[in-house]
C-alpha cells in the first residue's frame, strides 16, 4: 500500500479531535432518505423592511430545506437600508430565500415569474432600490435526463445531507455527449433520491475542481438537449454535484443531498475554505522540491482538449487566476520520477495537470500534457540497469491514465457546522506503479517518507 500517510484508507476525521474509523456498515448503509416537497408556511415580513407596518407583505418560505423550492413565493418590499442602484434583483431574491441557488433564482426571473412594482422583469441584473415591491415565484426545475443505474459506489461516508464517494479512475462524473451512461451521477441516482440543482453556463464552467473536457462540452450543447433554447443562459441541472474530478482522476468527491447543503458547500468552494490534497506521480523531479505555482490557466488555443498555464498571459480574459502548492514526498527512480503532494488554492480545469507541465514535470500517464511513453522512457532508462529496461517498458505501457488521486477532502458540514475530514489511499494501479518505481533504484528514497497533512 502507499506509505505516504498514516491515517489509513478511508478514515473520517471530525472536529474537536474526534476521530472515527469508518466501517462497511457505515459506508454502504442507505438511509431511508428521499427528497420530498416541503411544507410552505407564511410568515410576516420582518420589521426591518419599509412599509411593513399595516401592510400585507409576506414571505413564504420552506420549513423543510430538503424541498426543491418549486412554487415558493416571495412578496416583499426592498429594505430602505440598501445602497441605491447597486443591488441586483437576483442577489436580493437569493438573500431572501434561504438555501436556494442563485442560478435557480435567475431561471425564475428569465421565465417571467418576477415582478417589480407590478411589472414583469426578466433581466437578472436589474437593479432594485429601496421601496421597490418585489413579487417572485420560484420556477419548477427542468426534467433531468440522467437515468438511475445500478453501479457499485465506494461510499466513504453518508448521512441525511451529504455523500462522500471515492471515485474510481476512468469514471466520468456526469452524463455528457459520448458518456450518457455509466457515470457517477447515474450510480448516485440509483443509490438515493437527489434534488436537481440548476446552473447558469457561467456558474457551471467556473465551478470548482479539476473537471472533464467532456463534462464541459456538455454545457455548450445542453440547451438543445434539454429544450432550453429559449433560455440560453441556463446550462445544466446536476443532481447533487458540488465539484468534479477529471475522468482519469481517482479519489474523494462530496455530493449534496439537498439544495441547502449544495448551496452551503458551493459557498465553501468559492471562499476556498475546502481542504483538498492530491497526490501524483510526476515524470521528472520538480525544482525546487517544494513551492507555490501562481500562474493563470486557460484554454490552449492550439488544442481544445488541453489547458495551458502561461505566466504573463497575453490573453488575460481567456485565462483565470490559479494557484497550487506542491511538495515532493518521495524521490523515485533516482530522480526520474517523484511522488508529489498538491494543495489547491483555486480549482481550475486541469489545474494540477497544467501546473505540473509548467514546472516541466507532467504527470505520469498524462500524454495530453506531454508525458508520452517515449518521454518517460527517456527519463527512466538512463537511471535503470539495462537488465530492467524490459520491465520499465512494460510498466510504462500499462499506465492508462494520469497518475493523480484526490487523497484528502475536508469541509464544514453544511447542517451541523462541524469540520469533517476524509482521507482515502490511492487505488491499486497507482500503488503498483509507485512500488515498481521504488524498486528501480536500490538507493531508496532521498526523502524521509512521512504523513501527508
Amino acid at each position: 500500500m502507499l506509505s505516504v500517510h498514516s491515517c489509513g484508507c478511508c478514515r473520517v476525521f471530525a472536529a474537536r479531535a474526534i476521530q472515527f474509523q469508518t466501517t462497511p456498515s457505515l459506508f454502504f448503509s442507505t438511509p431511508n432518505y428521499k427528497s420530498r416537497a416541503g411544507t410552505a408556511r407564511r410568515v410576516a415580513a420582518s420589521s426591518g423592511f419599509a412599509g411593513d407596518s399595516g401592510s400585507d407583505l409576506r414571505q413564504e418560505t420552506i420549513a423543510d430545506t430538503r424541498t426543491n423550492y418549486a412554487g415558493v413565493r416571495l412578496e416583499e418590499t426592498v429594505d430602505n437600508g440598501i445602497r441605491s442602484g447597486k443591488l441586483r434583483l437576483d442577489s436580493w431574491i437569493s438573500s431572501r430565500i434561504s438555501g436556494i441557488s442563485r442560478a435557480r433564482v435567475q431561471s425564475s426571473i428569465r421565465a417571467g415569474l418576477v415582478q417589480v412594482n407590478g411589472r414583469v422583469v426578466d433581466k437578472v441584473s436589474f437593479n432594485v432600490k429601496a421601496g421597490d415591491e418585489i413579487s417572485c415565484t420560484i420556477s419548477e426545475l427542468q426534467t433531468l435526463r440522467a437515468v438511475p443505474e445500478n453501479i457499485p459506489l465506494d461510499i466513504v461516508y453518508e448521512d441525511e445531507h451529504v455523500l462522500v464517494i471515492n471515485k474510481p479512475a476512468h469514471m466520468v462524473v456526469h452524463p455528457a455527449p459520448g458518456n450518457t451512461s455509466g457515470t457517477l451521477v447515474n450510480g448516485i441516482l440509483h443509490h438515493c433520491n437527489l434534488p436537481n440543482v440548476e446552473y447558469s453556463k457561467e456558474e457551471a464552467l467556473s465551478n470548482t475542481e479539476d473537471s472533464d473536457d467532456e463534462f464541459n462540452s456538455f454545457y455548450t450543447n445542453v440547451s438543445s438537449c434539454e429544450g432550453l433554447s429559449s433560455r440560453p443562459a441556463v446550462a445544466s441541472i446536476r443532481p447533487g454535484i458540488v465539484h468534479r474530478l477529471d475522468k482519469g482522476t481517482s479519489g474523494l468527491l462530496v455530493v449534496a443531498k439537498d439544495e441547502h447543503s449544495h448551496m452551503k458547500l458551493s459557498e465553501q468552494f468559492k471562499l476556498r475554505t475546502i481542504k483538498r490534497v492530491y497526490v501524483s506521480l510526476t515524470a521528472g523531479l520538480p525544482t525546487p522540491v517544494a513551492g507555490r505555482v501562481e500562474v493563470p490557466v486557460g484554454r490552449d488555443p492550439n488544442n481544445r482538449l488541453r489547458m495551458t498555464a502561461v505566466a504573463g498571459s497575453l490573453n488575460p480574459r481567456k485565462s483565470r487566476h490559479a494557484a497550487s502548492r506542491y511538495k515532493v514526498i518521495e524521490i523515485l527512480a533516482r530522480g526520474g520520477c517523484a511522488l508529489v503532494e498538491w494543495k489547491l488554492e483555486t480549482g481550475r480545469t486541469h489545474q494540477i495537470r497544467a501546473h505540473a507541465k509548467y514546472l516541466g514535470v507532467p504527470l505520469l500517464g498524462d500524454e495530453v500534457y506531454g508525458a508520452t511513453r517515449s518521454m518517460v522512457l527517456s527519463l527512466l532508462r538512463p537511471r535503470t540497469p539495462s537488465g530492467l529496461h524490459s520491465k520499465i517498458v512494460q510498466m510504462v505501457s500499462r499506465i492508462d491514465r494520469p497518475c493523480l488521486h484526490a487523497l484528502t477532502l475536508g469541509f464544514k458540514h453544511p447542517h451541523t457546522g462541524q469540520e469533517v475530514h476524509f482521507s482515502c489511499e490511492p487505488p491499486a494501479d497507482f500503488d503498483e506503479i509507485l512500488n515498481q518505481l521504488r524498486k528501480i533504484s536500490n538507493e531508496g528514497a532521498f526523502f524521509t517518507k512521512h504523513s501527508i497533512s
